[in-house]
């Protein structure tokens, strides 16, 4: 419990305010919590009633949120409670010719691909086009320590309750809390106000790591690949499920980029999409793809991925047979790359995400090279998309200010 406590003690003030649905008095007996409750407390003694006053947006001066789209953004009407306070990073997908419409009130920037290709130059060949995989450049350009990512076919969930869903609230609390993947509690995640460790669980573990994802899930229209689509057309998710959990080191997920974050300082050269779409023999995989070597990554540099809430609400079904169109080689290839992801393994001297990343681009030309040239082609986009991420994003320098496609 201590070594929780002391985790959670870093907290800022802002950050735990959320927490709280009634102070503690004085004359009540202390319960047991994580400190970093009593530090917010503390503050609120100084303060109005929090009936009276509206928190700060967590992270409002930390965090990205990034968008790929190919059409008008009237969706964000519907997130404008819960996105309007941070800056928006939107890249345009397909012709950039084509007029995006952003509703008013939002602050973004909006790249489409002549910014793309202006910005990286020759290195602009690792950005996929014409594929939702376009949206790592917005991880690129990005100057925040945090990410967060959505889709704009993807709207407000609600819980049990019928109350809105803030997504992004609880992508934060995930990313600001510790994970445990060195062992798993059966509670799920025990830093969860009215959860804490089990018995057994060991005292020197408690303390956890650092969240580097926090990948959220969906109502609705299911994550599905197109064969399950075509057998299960009418299937929709309507379990709401209030559990977190960290994903235990040495475990491989399926992660899907439509509802996800992420602490960018720390995972954030991981998070390539690869090269999908336009001229490239596969599609719908480039979410996964960045999982796969963000997990490796994670487990080698002790960092932690959490998954389960938040929920957002899929509204609509893509095209099952445009689907396996893009998907089928993948399908057959995941039988080569799943084992490929479980059996890597990262020498001592890959003490940098960038240094990892390397390797495992070495390592995809050597094994799955074999398998297809695409393999050869993806390890030096691999390559090509750190030394960008490296020249945007200079390590121990203040990074130059980008001049951006419509900013507002």
């Amino acid at each position: 419990m201590f070594a929780r406590a002391t985790r959670c003690k870093s907290f800022s003030y802002k950050n735990t305010v959320p927490l709280f649905h009634s102070p503690i008095s004085s004359s009540q007996t202390r319960p047991s919590l994580p400190l970093c409750f009593y530090f917010a407390k503390s503050k609120l003694s100084t303060m109005a009633e929090p009936s009276t006053i509206s928190p700060a947006p967590l992270l409002k001066d930390e965090l990205d949120i990034v968008i790929p789209t190919i059409r008008n953004l009237d969706f964000l009407e519907m997130w404008r409670p819960f996105f309007q306070p941070y800056h928006l990073i939107i890249v345009q997908d397909g012709d950039p010719s084509k007029i995006i419409k952003v509703p008013e009130g939002f602050d973004y920037e909006l790249y489409n691909r002549n910014d793309i290709n202006r910005i990286l130059g020759p290195k602009s060949s690792c950005i996929s086009f014409k594929d939702s995989a376009c949206r790592c450049f917005g991880y690129m350009v990005s100057k925040k320590k945090y990410i967060y990512t959505i889709d704009d076919d993807c709207f407000v969930a609600k819980d049990p309750s019928g109350k809105d869903i803030n997504a992004l609230e609880q992508h934060i609390k995930n990313l600001l809390c510790p994970s445990t993947p060195f062992f798993f509690n059966t509670l799920y995640d025990p830093y969860r106000a009215g959860a804490d460790f089990v018995r057994g669980y060991p005292f020197s573990l408690r303390e956890g790591v650092p969240t580097a994802v926090s990948h959220g899930l969906w109502l609705n229209i299911p994550d599905y690949d197109a064969p399950t689509q075509l057998v299960k057309p009418l299937e929709r998710n309507t379990r709401y499920v209030d559990a977190i959990m960290t994903i235990p080191k040495g475990t491989l997920f399926p992660m899907c980029g439509m509802n996800l974050a992420f602490n960018r300082e720390l995972i954030g050269p991981a998070m390539y999409f690869g090269l999908m779409g336009d001229g490239q023999p596969i599609g719908r995989y480039d979410d996964m793809w960045a999982g796969w070597c963000t997990k490796v990554i994670c487990d080698h540099l002790g960092l932690g991925v959490k998954t389960g809430l938040p929920y957002i609400w899929h509204s609509k079904a893509s095209n099952p047979f445009v689907n396996l169109r893009k998907e089928y080689k993948g399908i057959y290839w995941q039988e080569e790359l799943i084992p490929f992801f479980q059996s890597v393994t990262l020498p001592k001297d890959c003490t940098s995400v960038q240094k990892c990343y390397i390797e495992i681009s070495k390592q995809v030309k050597a094994k799955l090279g074999k398998v297809d040239d695409y393999f050869n082609k993806l390890a030096d986009a691999m390559v090509t998309w750190i030394e960008a991420w490296d020249e945007l994003n200079p390590s121990g320098a203040k990074s130059a200010e980008l001049s951006n496609g419509a900013s507002k």
